[in-house]
């Protein structure tokens, strides 16, 4: 019998079937309960596994759907099911508010009713332009505010958290179709249908991209040894798209500039290296080895 539950919402997303995949893997005594609407994520994404439940719904309701299954309180709840693209929001601004503002202010009190510690993935868009940036668009400035609820929160009532951010996670299993497509995953597949590949002008614009491995890894160091604020998941490089693009050795197509786009991005990750979390993945290693592994013609 497991003798520990662990919450992950978001467990069929991207970076949440990541992290159950590692959960599985470094803590045997655990049961994982993924709460998941499936907006982003996708059933494929779930892990067959005695020890992983899989529960559709939303955080806004969360309350309700741990109560209605019965389960005891959690140790942890890794807190990474919200909308998550900054574009996007201008045109979703009512669906970023319920899945950012409202779940997750049930989440945190959740978090709270529980006695749980709640790891949240917070957005590194808050940081850009001094800080001003977290101004740009819904999307960051929805989760700007959650990081300031929480820790509020954390003096009013005496939640446990600990606030991770990530910096454009790339890696297996990222989206590449559709609305929601990360950057990476949009030039692989672009690569591999044989077109070029498109760069939002101007191309100069920076972005740390951090491989999936080590966010998870991140995570985890965070969840275990962390507290409170500060904890930045980044290589620490800053990239530029265009740059990025070119590595892939084929033609690329400039597009117009997007809303909300912020113009620089690198994690200062002093804090989350003090936990003994080094990153890894070198994301030009990462491209040279996609393309000799697929390539054209």
């Amino acid at each position: 019998m497991s003798n520990e539950i662990l919450l992950v919402t978001g467990g069929a997303g991207f970076v949440g079937s990541h992290l159950i995949r590692e959960l599985l893997a470094t803590r045997p005594d655990a049961h994982i309960v993924s709460i998941d609407n499936y907006f982003t994520g996708t059933k494929a994404n779930e892990i067959v596994d005695a020890r992983v439940t899989y529960l559709e719904g939303s955080t806004v309701d969360v309350a309700k759907i741990w109560a209605e299954h019965g389960y005891a309180s959690p140790r942890q709840v890794f807190h990474l099911g919200e909308y998550a693209r900054i574009v996007q929001s201008f045109a979703e601004f009512d669906r970023t508010w319920e899945y950012n503002t409202r779940g997750t202010k049930e989440v945190i009190m959740f978090c709270a009713e529980h006695g749980a510690r709640l790891v949240y993935s917070a957005s590194s868009s808050k940081f850009g332009n001094e800080g001003k940036d977290e101004h740009l668009n819904p999307y960051a400035w929805t989760k700007a505010k959650n990081v300031e609820l929480i820790k509020n929160y954390g003096d009013w009532y005496g939640l446990d958290y600990v606030i991770t951010y990530f910096y454009n996670a790339y890696g297996p299993g990222q989206i590449s179709h559709g609305t929601y497509a990360t950057v990476i995953g949009i030039f692989e597949r672009q690569y591999l249908e044989g077109k070029p590949l498109t760069v939002v002008s101007p191309g100069t614009q920076t972005r740390d991209f951090t491989h999936i491995s080590d966010i998870v890894a991140g995570v985890l160091a965070a969840a275990e040894g962390g507290k409170g604020d500060g904890y930045l998941l980044g290589t620490g490089r800053e990239w530029e798209v265009r740059e990025v693009a070119d590595m892939f050795g084929t033609d690329v197509e400039m597009i117009p500039a997007l809303p909300g786009e912020r113009t620089k991005g690198r994690a200062d990750n002093a804090k989350a290296r003090a936990l003994g979390w080094e990153p890894k993945v070198v994301l030009s290693e990462y491209i040279a080895q996609f393309v000799a592994q697929h390539p054209r013609a």
